[in-house]
């Protein structure tokens, strides 16, 4: 029997498809042309091929703060996902308190990047920030501003203070979702605390750890302002990740071809690497 098709459905999701092509495609095709160019000035172009790639790849500074990026994210994932966890096995799934819990982990949530890297530079400082004062009232000389790894520790704390909520919430999500004929078979059982995270609630989370993991993972290694507002990718260049770098190159020095380049190059890491975690991570789902 010949399947009949509804065309009309097409103009349900033609909106759809055109605020994509303004929005994306449109974007992304000019930053392609751009990649493959130059230019003196007065809008005057000329073809350059594959020399801004090849540029960018053997340049140091391309390398290096790539290599701060993966560091930075892989602290993160290492620091959010299981405290994200122990935060949410902890939390009460009956009563008055979950409302006030969900909301008091939402909070941080809704706070726009920019004021979160407004509050950690003012918090952070020597003279009038408390976290500042006090780590220096220690003994600890602590200063963001001309430390590196001050700044380090700076910038991965508010991260982790940003966004673990996120991640505290999908676990929570998760293991909301598991019945309580689990619970009861594993009492019955005798099985321990442990036993019972490994063999009930871990399983029952992996598919939203999985989403908390990418979005986590994507998030991080794209950051641009809350360091930049923190540290301006200082002191020196030790927190000028490669969001940072192409702005500076492209909005700084203005060099629109080497930026061009150098974010196609970031758009495919990305999407290579969050490939590869929903890949590793799909698969260990499945061999379980």
């Amino acid at each position: 029997m010949d399947k009949t098709w509804n065309n009309k459905a097409w103009f349900l999701v033609l909106p759809v498809l055109v605020l994509v092509a303004f929005s994306a495609v449109i974007p992304l095709m000019t930053v392609v042309n751009y990649s493959v160019q130059d230019t003196f000035g007065n809008n005057v172009f000329f073809w350059a091929g594959t020399e801004w790639f090849e540029e960018l790849l053997h340049s140091n500074r391309f390398w290096e703060a790539m290599a701060r990026n993966l560091i930075f994210s892989f602290i993160i994932l290492a620091i959010e996902v299981p405290l994200g966890i122990f935060i949410a096995l902890n939390m009460p799934k009956k009563g008055w308190g979950v409302p006030v819990c969900l909301v008091l982990m939402a909070l941080p949530l809704l706070i726009p990047w920019n004021v979160v890297g407004t509050i950690w530079q003012v918090f952070g400082r020597n003279d009038i920030g408390l976290l500042g004062y006090y780590i220096n009232r220690l003994g600890i000389n602590y200063n963001y501003v001309q430390n590196p790894i001050d700044a380090w520790v700076t910038v991965i704390v508010m991260d982790v203070w940003h966004w673990t909520s996120l991640v505290v919430l999908l676990c929570y999500a998760g293991l909301v979702s598991i019945p309580d004929a689990f619970y009861q078979a594993a009492k019955i059982d005798g099985a321990s605390r442990w036993a019972v995270f490994r063999y009930i609630q871990l399983p029952k989370m992996q598919r939203v750890l999985l989403i908390a993991v990418l979005l986590r993972f994507m998030d991080s290694f794209m950051i641009y302002t809350e360091p930049f507002v923190v540290t301006g990718g200082g002191p020196g260049n030790s927190t000028t990740f490669l969001s940072i770098d192409l702005v500076k190159m492209a909005l700084g020095q203005f060099d629109l071809g080497p930026a061009a380049a150098m974010s196609l190059v970031y758009f495919l890491i990305i999407l290579l690497l969050s490939w590869v975690f929903y890949t590793v991570m799909t698969n260990y789902d499945a061999e379980r």
